[in-house]
């Protein structure tokens, strides 16, 4: 694995694992709400300083989106799951 692969592993690791406590907030929030905005574009800010201090070209950038996408739907489907799980009780 040459050194700029090995980079864009480790960010994408990144984007999923930034996003998962935010997904997992958002399921508080009211959908359109500030909180809600701020729970989704927080962490791009900290992908994208990550992707311009590695010096990552600009074509990964969809993917490390994709990234993030996931660790939200992810974050989000922990506290559903949580939540199933009370009731049941």
């Amino acid at each position: 694995m040459t050194d700029i692969q090995g980079i864009i592993v480790l960010i994408c690791i990144a984007a999923v694992i930034l996003n998962l406590p935010f997904g997992y907030l958002r399921r508080f929030t009211k959908r359109f709400s500030l909180a809600w905005f701020a729970c989704i574009h927080i962490p791009i800010v900290f992908i994208a300083v990550i992707r311009i201090s590695t010096h990552t070209p600009w074509a990964f950038a969809p993917l490390f989106l994709a990234m993030g996408i996931l660790g939200q739907m992810i974050g989000y489907r922990i506290n559903f799951r949580r939540r199933e799980q009370q009731e049941e009780r």
